[in-house]
């Protein structure tokens, strides 16, 4: 099945290199998948009656967005490609994932949107770890 992602990055003029483009391709994808999920699950949070309870995955949800759409951003782009930045902004994008999906599990038999939240930060989370681990 073809992708946007996966097409553009087939008509990217220069060699790519050594990545594995299907877990580029995948981290990619997921970044947008988990950015678009923490803010919806944000939003909705802020329409929960106790709306105080959830501060706190409020603000993850918000943070683990911004930098999940940074990676993706990142990620999408390879003129000038500098490996050491490709992997702290993975390593970051792993790690607020990993606290988002912490966070949202916490409510997630209370909130569904916390509980698909949760599972997006997880499936991101990996796709980032995956692809630090081919990168070397």
């Amino acid at each position: 099945m073809s992708s946007t992602v996966k097409d553009m990055l087939a008509t990217y003029p220069a060699d790519l290199g050594d990545i594995d483009q299907a877990k580029l391709t995948a981290c990619i994808e997921e970044c947008i998948a988990c950015a678009q999920a923490c803010t919806a699950c944000a939003d909705a949070c802020l329409s929960e009656g106790m709306v105080g309870d959830l501060a706190k995955c409020i603000r993850t949800d918000m943070d683990c967005a911004d930098i999940c759409t940074a990676t993706a951003a990142v990620l999408s782009r390879h003129t000038g490609y500098d490996a050491n930045i490709t992997c702290a902004i993975l390593k970051a994008c792993a790690m607020v994932c990993k606290a988002c999906g912490d966070e949202c599990v916490r409510h997630a038999d209370m909130h569904e949107h916390c509980r698909i939240c949760a599972e997006a930060c997880r499936s991101c989370e990996q796709a980032c770890n995956e692809l630090i681990t081919s990168l070397g």
